[in-house]
C-alpha cells in the first residue's frame, strides 16, 4: 500500500526536501505552509494553513483522511527562531515561537494520532518525528526560547511516546545542527562558527544527514525505536 505522509513546513527549507524525496519515492505526501505551494506533483497536496490554527489543523487533517484514509508519517518540520538575550526579549516573540514550535507540533501529533489509531488494524508501523534543536542540549546564549520550546518537544515525544504505543504509533525527535536554510540566515556568522566549534563533527548540517534519520527512525526494522532523540553533529544533551 502506497504510504501517505503529512509533512509541516513543506514550502521552503528542510520541507520542501523531504516533501520532494518522498514524492520521488512514489509516496504521496500533504503538506502545509501559510503561503502557497511551491511544490508541482500528482502525488502532492498542499494546505495554506497556519499550523498554530486549531480548527484549520482538523480540517486538514479531516481532508487528507477522507482522501487517502490514512497517514502514516508526520514529520513536524514547522518551526521558527528568535534570536534575543533574555533581558530584551518581548513577549509576543516568546508567544510566537512556543505557538509554531510547541502548539502547532502538538495539535499535527494529536490529530494524525488519532486517525493513526482508527487505521491500526490495517498496519502497525505509524511514525510521528519531531523536530527538536542541539540549541537546547548546548544552552546556547540569545536562543533560550527557542531552545525551550524544542525542550518542551523533547518532553512531549517522550511522553507521547508511551501513550501512543498500544496504538502501534512510534514518536521520535531529530535534533539538527545548524542547516543553510533561512532559520539561521539572521544569525552572526561568529555565533554559528562558536556553535559548530562545540560539535565533536565541526561542519554544517545537510539535508541528507536529516532525511538519513528520519528513514532510520520510520524504517520497520526500527520498530523497537520509540521516545528517542537523536543530536546530529556529536552534541549530547
Amino acid at each position: 500500500m502506497q504510504k501517505v505522509f503529512l509533512i509541516t513546513g513543506t514550502r521552503k527549507g528542510i520541507g520542501k526536501y523531504l516533501a520532494s524525496h518522498y514524492l520521488e519515492q512514489g509516496f504521496i505526501v500533504c503538506g502545509c505552509s501559510r503561503k502557497e505551494a511551491s511544490l508541482t506533483h500528482k502525488n502532492y497536496r498542499h494546505f495554506c494553513v497556519d499550523v498554530c490554527d486549531e480548527k484549520a489543523v482538523v480540517a486538514m487533517v479531516r481532508e487528507i483522511k477522507k482522501e487517502f484514509k490514512r497517514i502514516d508519517v508526520l514529520i513536524n518540520n514547522a518551526g521558527i527562531a528568535s534570536l534575543n538575550h533574555i533581558l530584551t526579549t518581548p513577549l509576543k516573540s516568546v508567544e510566537n515561537v512556543f505557538k509554531t514550535n510547541f502548539f502547532g507540533s502538538f495539535l499535527f501529533l494529536r490529530e494524525v494520532s488519532k486517525l493513526m489509531s482508527l487505521s491500526r488494524k490495517e498496519a502497525r508501523n505509524f511514525n510521528i518525528v519531531n523536530f527538536a534543536t542541539i540549541a537546547t542540549p548546548l544552552r546556547l546564549e540569545g536562543e533560550a526560547i527557542y531552545a525551550a520550546s524544542k525542550a518542551a518537544i523533547i518532553n512531549l515525544t517522550q511522553t507521547s511516546a508511551k501513550e501512543l504505543a498500544p496504538f502501534g504509533i512510534r514518536v521520535n525527535a531529530i535534533a539538527p545542527t545548524p542547516i543553510r536554510t533561512d532559520l539561521i540566515k539572521n544569525v552572526p556568522e561568529d555565533k554559528i562558527a562558536q556553535l559548530l566549534d562545540k560539535q565533536a563533527l565541526h561542519r554544517f548540517g545537510e539535508f541528507k544527514d536529516i532525511l538519513n534519520v528520519i528513514d532510520f527512525f520510520i524504517d520497520e526494522k526500527s520498530d523497537f525505536i520509540t521516545g528517542q532523540t537523536i543530536f546530529l553533529g556529536g552534541v549530547f544533551e
